[in-house]
């Protein structure tokens, strides 16, 4: 039977170096080891079994109407992933996950019986080289093993395994208190076999480092849940020997089914890294903050001029693109593409974004070190000579670049923030020459950014274009919420951008004003700017629209309470790379925001969430630091 699923029926286990899509049927389809950048020998995400999967599930759910449900869940705060099969002959429960690791990666999957007795069947089809590859499969000591160049994959289990036209399958049945382990380890080839480890003492483990994550979470608002659930999917996505995030663990899934608008998200942008952090700051983790904070210093190196928009996990600077002709892509989505192009733009917002997140650390108590310093400094000295140029903005547009708005009001938190560190004492910098640079931006965007005639700022300088990115002016201090001009925006992009559920676009991408992105299609609408919308709502004192918004936000997460990058409102589907940092990232904050502005005399609630551009209340700039997001 054909397998069409859904991105919303997948689930995501891993060990903070990769990580694994796991389907609702019991399938893994997509897998890379041993980086969440490295190949794939499961691709059939992108392509179908035949690229490499590894499905457990009962015999009967292989058959045409056979009768075997499934329902899964995370064991308690953690990516430990439990699928309760329920069939004719009685119950079987499948627990996935993988092992924060000090040695070989490994995917471990446990089969219990609870109830009667049931019929499993474990099929593992590798293909190492995103589906590319046909492995050597042989038996070595008791153990089966696909060889492949520099990549071996070791699949251990009490059960008999036979291989088969390129399939390793254990046919096996569990009773009532009956349980079978499975554990796939990856080593090189060239290597001595991993160990096999406890498969119960490891599931031991994982739930207890994911517990003690958890417990550090100091965020107790109303919305616990799905904020602790995002701060796990964030924490998934951090390559734990670096401190590298990557945007997220897949490539090329689409944003228009059948479009071409299919991007390797698995490097770590400056911008998604630097306001990703914002969030779990925001909830009490500052350990993630110093680690992030030490791969930057040696990302960026002694080259801050030649400052890259994003970098491999270990800070890589080669990222050049690819197409993988030999898949199909995600429902017929092609190209698939690895390694991104978009490296080597100019998007001035980055410096922005990153000197944000420099002082957010500063002010929840991380120390700002010497090194740190001379490569903020260095990093505005740059700024001030380019933030006049033109780039190609958040959105990592592919047609010519523009004088775009949002990268103009980063520059100027750039340099607003530099300037709060130097008034701390914590940055030695020209105050007067600061200020006046800070004004100068100002006043240009307002005077060439905003359209007086429809009251609202545009995506770039003199255009007829609106950008979602524009509600994030009042958030980042650039305005004060009740300025005219920022109410004027947030109506604009509910009118112009918005579907009546209040799910937001980025841009015009069909119509009168598509185009300027240089790419052909449509896509969906993007989850982060919706929240986006949350949050300018919420500061522009309309609470009770916020609120209901974000409810419908949180609505459209899975059963998993995942998010990926974009929601098509018409066929009513998850679109784009999934899980999505920012996704997650967006519903944090906007979670801390209302919970903030709920708490608040309503008199308050704009003067204190967010300062005016020459705020100089300590307590005012927390909390907009405290609070703050951006990109895609």
């Amino acid at each position: 039977m054909k397998r069409l699923p859904r991105i919303k029926q997948y689930g995501l286990i891993g060990d903070m170096q990769t990580s694994a899509h796991v389907c609702d049927d019991g399938s893994i389809d997509w897998l890379c080891l041993p980086r969440f950048d490295s190949s794939a020998p499961f691709a059939a995400l992108l392509g179908t079994e035949k690229h490499g999967a590894w499905r457990i599930a009962p015999a009967t759910s292989y058959e045409r109407g056979a009768g075997a449900t499934a329902e899964r869940r995370y064991v308690g705060e953690s990516l430990v992933l439990e699928t309760v099969w329920t069939t004719s002959s009685g119950s079987a429960k499948v627990t996935d996950f993988m092992p924060p690791r000090d040695g070989a990666p490994q995917v471990i999957r446990i089969v219990e019986g609870l109830t009667g007795e049931v019929s499993m069947v474990s099929a593992m089809r590798p293909r190492p080289g995103y589906g590319g590859v046909s492995p050597w499969i042989h038996e070595v000591g008791g153990r089966m093993v696909a060889e492949a160049g520099a990549d071996a994959l070791w699949l251990d289990t009490c059960v008999q395994q036979v291989e088969k036209d390129g399939v390793i399958v254990s046919a096996f049945s569990v009773a009532a208190g009956q349980s079978v382990a499975f554990v796939l380890s990856w080593c090189p080839s060239h290597a001595t076999a991993p160990d096999v480890p406890d498969p119960e003492a490891a599931l031991s483990e994982t739930l207890t480092f994911w517990r003690d994550w958890t417990r550090e979470c100091t965020y107790e608002g109303p919305y616990r849940e799905p904020a602790v659930r995002s701060s796990i999917a964030l924490k998934a996505m951090t390559y734990g020997p670096s401190g590298g995030i990557v945007a997220a663990p897949t490539t090329s899934l689409p944003e228009e089914i059948g479009g071409n608008r299919n991007w390797d998200y698995r490097f770590t942008w400056l911008r998604d890294a630097s306001t990703t952090l914002a969030a779990p700051l925001g909830t009490g983790y500052r350990q993630e903050a110093q680690v992030w904070r030490r791969w930057l210093l040696r990302a960026v190196a002694g080259d801050p001029e030649n400052l890259q928009i994003m970098y491999g996990i270990t800070g890589e600077r080669d990222l050049r693109e690819r197409v993988l002709p030999w898949l199909p892509g995600y429902e017929g989505s092609a190209p698939v593409r690895v390694g991104n192009g978009a490296a080597d733009q100019l998007q001035l917002d980055v410096y922005g974004e990153v000197i944000e997140t420099l002082y957010l650390a500063h002010e929840s108590g991380v120390a700002h070190c010497a090194d740190t310093a001379v490569l903020h400094q260095r990093l505005v000295e740059h700024l001030a000579q380019r933030w006049k140029d033109p780039d190609e903005g958040i959105w990592e547009i592919r047609g010519a670049r523009r004088h775009f708005v949002h990268s103009k009001v980063m520059a100027w938190v750039a340099i607003d923030h530099t300037i709060r560190l130097v008034e701390a004492g914590s940055l030695h910098m020209d105050l007067d020459y600061l200020a006046e640079l800070r004004a100068k931006i100002h006043h240009e965007v307002c005077t060439k950014g905003f359209d007086p005639v429809r009251n609202t700022f545009t995506q770039s300088y003199s255009s007829q274009e609106l950008d979602a990115a524009t509600l994030l002016i009042p958030r980042v201090g650039f305005l004060p919420p009740d300025d005219p001009r920022v109410v004027g925006t947030v109506d604009a992009v509910r009118r112009e951008l918005s579907t009546p559920d209040g799910l937001v676009r980025r841009y015009p991408t069909i119509g009168d004003h598509a185009g300027v992105d240089g790419l052909t299609g449509d896509e969906g609408t993007f989850v982060l700017c919706s929240f986006w919308l949350v949050d300018a709502l919420a500061l522009t004192g309309r609470l009770d629209e916020a609120q209901a918004l974000f409810e419908r936000l949180l609505a459209l997460r899975n059963d998993l309470g995942l998010l990926a990058e974009e929601y098509d409102p018409v066929q009513q589907r998850q679109l784009g790379n999934f899980p999505q940092a920012f996704s997650h990232m967006g519903l944090i904050q906007s979670a801390r925001l209302l919970q903030l502005l709920a708490t608040q005399p309503s008199h308050h609630r704009g003067a204190v969430a967010v300062p005016t551009p020459r705020s100089t209340s300590r307590s005012t700039r927390q909390t907009c630091a405290d609070l703050t997001p951006q990109h895609a």
